[in-house]
């Protein structure tokens, strides 16, 4: 697939060029991979970088948070924010210092969030972060109730502004060094899922998403 443009300027990625990605489908998988994120903005205060919990629906990222929270309250003013998500995937050891890296995969996205105002499509996005988080669970467990759902903010932000770069592959060493007698590779960083730890209340069998939740990545 050719990889289109920046869909900005200020999206055009100019340090080490050949890693950007521009691709919608690059974009989705990385907002799909991650269960946080990270959202940059600025206000009276100074610059702040809040990680929040997030998940993708369609062309958009979804958040949600307490009608109180400080970041929900500032979002709604239509703040412009920067939100970013990186997935690393090992550390590039080449034969110079100056030559070592990382294999990544991130996400830089821009615009503004929108608060998501209709009862039933706030509860739909709930529930589908639900199902983001673990397949299965939205079926099983006690639905919100009306108070929490009026509690509860849920805003997404478009992913129309966004840039990602990805870096894969070993070290790229200069060809005088080529020669050093030292070991040269990737050590690569994995995410793995651990036993299911069981709540000493619970009555019920193991439902089969638990049971399969080790063996899921």
């Amino acid at each position: 697939m050719t990889n289109p443009t920046a869909p900005s300027d200020r999206t055009r990625i100019r340090r080490i060029a050949e890693n950007a990605d521009y691709q919608r489908s690059t974009l989705y998988a990385i907002v799909d991979a991650a269960y946080l994120c990270h959202i940059a903005f600025q206000d009276a205060k100074g610059t702040h970088c809040i990680p929040t919990a997030c998940w993708r629906e369609g062309g958009h990222l979804y958040i949600h948070g307490s009608n109180g929270g400080r970041l929900l309250k500032l979002l709604s003013g239509d703040v412009q924010v920067c939100v970013s998500i990186t997935h690393v995937d090992g550390l590039v050891l080449a034969r110079s210092a100056f030559n070592h890296s990382m294999n990544y995969r991130s996400a830089v996205i821009y615009g503004c969030f929108e608060r998501v105002t209709e009862d039933a499509a706030k509860r739909a996005a709930l529930a589908a972060f639900m199902e983001s988080l673990v397949p299965g669970r939205q079926a099983e467990i006690r639905a919100g109730s009306d108070k929490e759902f009026a509690a509860t903010t849920v805003m997404r932000i478009a992913l129309d502004e966004a840039a990602c770069k990805v870096r894969s592959g070993g070290p790229n060493d200069d060809a005088e060094d080529m020669d050093i007698p030292v070991w040269a590779g990737v050590l690569p960083l994995l995410q793995t899922h651990g036993a299911p730890v069981v709540d000493a209340q619970v009555a019920v069998a193991t439902p089969g998403y638990v049971l399969g939740w080790q063996s899921a990545v």
